[in-house]
């Protein structure tokens, strides 16, 4: 990691000091919220997302071009803005001219768009939107991106920075208004002002609990013990979950700040980043932050003058799904197995070491500054009687516009999908969205305009979680959704209590055994496989109440919320032997159309099982005891002669 020098000690004091600034001032903030720029400028969103996009490339292909032309300009690496569909991304400000955000811009499209733009035109064909300012000339003919159909319904709190500044540049956090509320908090509030400014701002847990925030945090201020520990959980294990990745990589010192009025409020003089091991990058701007946070002292010894001072430890995981638990996260943090502990006593009063400790979120500490910048009735005018504020959900699966939303509380589930995420991919029906990740549920259409808020999701046996929306079409097979799920949590078990670690293995072995082939199968087993669905429902509602922990009290969600809005589909597979979905492999039979095959004999050749009888220039046919269900067929066929039955 590079050294990192101290910013100069006046411009920290009138940046986050005071709203008073001089014209001079007032044009070097500008410079650095990119306002306006003195040469230009050009971002490269280099997220996670978009590196696996290609957007290194992407990079590479930029420095090349700005070389090759002679160009005296500025190369920004920026994190997601959330439209993740469309990466890479990247933006081109010109001095006096709004920036302008290009799509899918790949390695080879980088001249082409480049060269068009320095020469004041642009390819709409690569155009994503324009940011929109008050003083600077716009791009004719070209959408603002606050008009676009991804980000118009949008309440971007904990997103406004990310994709938008450079994520390992102090400065332009700075400038964008971050640690003035930690000033704020350090110079006029006490601890307790702080709790009550949280709790009055409604903020609850955002990491599937929803737990009020300041409440929790009154536990342990309120707590005899004055060792006093604070913990980010940014373990984020759920499939399909990737918010408080993407919040890191693109403005990790909104994370830092949270973390600091947290400790403060509390009274912890020690805070850890539980953040797992597969997020290099992520992990890599934490150390950048925390050691520019260092040098400029809003962290460590006698922060911004102040008698309060915080130690922050980076520690990282294995990537066991276990240790998004608390009390199984604290276990992990000490060296040992992480093992869910029963409760109580509660993390707030008896937790690492032995002492309180207060654990939450990236995306719950990411709300803090705002809020004690902007005022808790600020906050809590957005959302629903119960839930406010907003939420970042990580939008993915059969939807065309994947990536990362932060909506209002109380948003329709239909608005996120159909307007948000541009509806279903390739034209497919909808039929069903996994919420809240592997503890979630799955709700169907008839529930779409449910709003999205802590308890109206309870009612569809859904829960919020930490923010994963998987969308499943017609293609999608409930059942296997189900398995999928179930065989997660059975691998991810820590194996302490028998109905988490026994449970969900036979609820497993059930679900194997309805989406089995009746080839080769026994008399035995067929009536095994008739008992056990029956009590299928039955297993699932005994580990639900009997779980030591919470991730096993939940662990049979997938099967009970599929089960009762999907029971059909598991009728058929068990009554029918049928997947109406056509998506379990050893329940799925081929038939060839006559009148398509051209007996070209290509599938004969690529079936594995030599199920495929048939001469040149014929008809073929599947010899279905023979056919293994693989597929090969259908994919080799040249005629869309072959089909699923």
């Amino acid at each position: 990691m590079q050294q990192i020098s101290p910013l100069d000690k006046d411009f920290l004091a009138w940046a986050i000091g005071t709203d008073s600034k001089t014209p001079e001032q007032a044009a070097e903030l500008a410079i650095l919220r990119r306002e306006n720029v003195e040469k230009p400028a050009i971002y490269v969103g280099t997220g996670t997302c978009g590196l696996g996009a290609g957007a290194g490339y992407t990079l590479s292909a930029v420095k090349r071009f700005v070389e090759k032309n002679n160009i005296d300009a500025e190369i920004v690496e920026v994190g997601c803005v959330g439209l993740c569909v469309v990466e890479p991304i990247v933006d081109v400000q010109l001095p006096g001219k709004n920036r302008i955000s290009f799509k899918q811009m790949t390695e080879d499209k980088v001249d082409s768009v480049l060269s068009a733009i320095f020469n004041g035109e642009v390819i709409q064909d690569s155009v994503m939107g324009q940011y929109r300012t008050t003083n600077l000339e716009p791009w004719s003919n070209t959408l603002f991106i606050d008009e676009h159909p991804f980000f118009a319904p949008q309440t971007r709190w904990v997103l406004a920075n990310c994709g938008k500044i450079n994520p390992v540049r102090l400065e332009e956090y700075i400038a964008h208004g971050g640690y003035a509320a930690l000033r704020k908090v350090l110079q006029g509030m006490s601890p307790l002002d702080v709790c009550n400014e949280v709790e009055l701002s409604g903020l609850r847990g955002r990491g599937g609990g929803g737990f009020p925030t300041g409440k929790k945090w009154k536990f342990a201020h309120g707590t005899e013990d004055k060792h006093r520990y604070l913990v980010c959980n940014a373990d984020e294990g759920d499939p399909g979950a990737f918010m408080d990745r993407a919040v890191i990589e693109g403005d990790p010192h909104r994370l830092l700040e949270g973390m600091a009025i947290a400790a403060f409020a509390i009274g912890a003089q020690k805070a850890y980043i539980y953040i797992r091991a597969e997020y290099p990058l992520a992990i890599e701007r934490l150390k950048h932050a925390i050691a520019e946070a260092k040098a400029n002292n809003l962290l460590g010894n006698n922060i911004l003058g102040t008698d309060f001072s915080l130690e922050m430890v980076i520690k990282m995981g294995a990537g066991a799904f276990v240790c998004g638990e608390e009390t199984a996260l604290i276990h992990s943090i000490e060296g040992k197995r992480g093992m869910p502990r029963p409760r109580p006593p509660f993390p707030a009063v008896r937790g690492l070491f032995g002492h309180p400790t207060i654990i939450n979120n990236v995306e719950t500490l990411a709300n803090i500054p705002a809020i004690l910048s902007n005022g808790a009735n600020w906050f809590n005018v957005v959302g629903t009687a119960g839930s406010k504020g907003t939420k970042v959900f990580a939008l993915s699966g059969k939807v065309a516009n994947t990536g990362l939303v932060e909506v209002a509380m109380g948003t329709k589930l239909r608005q996120v999908i159909f307007e948000i995420g541009g509806g279903i991919a390739k034209g497919k029906a909808y039929k069903a969205v996994q919420i809240g990740g592997p503890s979630g549920g799955c709700i169907p259409e008839s529930h779409l305009d449910i709003e999205i808020d802590y308890e109206s999701l309870k009612t569809v046996g859904a829960m919020m979680g930490s923010g994963g929306l998987v969308v499943m079409d017609e293609d999608n097979c409930m059942v296997d959704v189900a398995k999928f799920f179930m065989d997660f949590i059975q691998r991810e078990s820590c194996g302490k209590c028998i109905p988490c670690r026994e449970g969900t293995r036979r609820m497993l072995e059930i679900l194997n055994r309805i989406t089995r082939s009746d080839k080769n199968e026994t008399e035995r087993q067929t009536l095994e496989r008739f008992q056990s669905i029956i009590h299928l429902e039955q297993l699932a509602k005994v580990i639900r109440d009997t779980s030591l922990c919470g991730l096993g009290q939940t662990a049979p969600n997938p099967v009970l919320s599929t089960l009762r809005w999907f029971r059909h589909e598991y009728e058929a597979h068990v009554y029918e032997r049928d997947c109406p979905a056509k998506a379990c492999t050893e329940l799925i039979h081929y038939e060839i159309d006559s009148d398509k095959c051209r007996g070209c004999t290509l599938c004969a050749k690529g079936c594995p099982a030599g199920a495929i009888v048939g001469t040149v220039k014929n008809p073929h046919h599947i010899v279905v005891d023979k056919c293994i269900g693989c597929g090969a067929c259908m994919d080799t066929c040249r005629f869309d002669a072959i089909k699923k039955v």
